[in-house]
């Protein structure tokens, strides 16, 4: 019976994703794993804090169209089935929590820069989602 059957991978869609989405695609493959991919898209009002008097909606259906598009390149290019490439709205550690635990998955995997210091060690994303996750976690060394 293999440890893993279902394995959520939260990228970022820069290009460091290849380097998380290959360490992904072997652990998958060694333990016959479905692979799903997320993307976090972060709501437009929390980079201005709320400042903008003005209406944000356009600019963030453009950056979930672009995210979508760029998830589903990586999702083609990986073999990951449409049904498994998610993009959604929010903070990124909540939405990690949400789906993992909805989706029933066994393993998150989240890139992560080898910053200096522990509590720069797997970056504010990797060790939210490693903080508040209920299946095991890996953090691909991001290069």
């Amino acid at each position: 019976m293999s440890a893993y059957k279902k394995m959520l991978v939260a990228i970022d869609l820069t290009e460091e994703a290849p380097q998380v989405l290959n360490k992904a695609k072997a652990i998958s493959s060694a333990h016959g794993a479905e692979l799903m991919l997320v993307h976090v898209v972060e709501p437009v009002g929390y980079a201005y804090g709320g400042d903008i008097p003005m209406d944000l909606t356009e600019l963030q259906d453009q950056l979930d169209k672009a995210a979508k598009e760029q998830l589903a390149k990586y999702g083609d290019e990986y073999g990951v089935a449409k049904d498994d490439q998610v993009v959604t709205v929010g903070r990124p550690e909540s939405e990690i929590h949400r789906l993992a635990k909805e989706q029933d998955v066994d393993l998150v995997i989240v890139g992560s820069h080898g910053r200096k210091g522990f509590q720069l060690l797997l970056g504010s994303t990797a060790n939210g989602v490693l903080h508040g996750t209920e299946c095991d976690v890996l953090a691909v060394r991001i290069h």
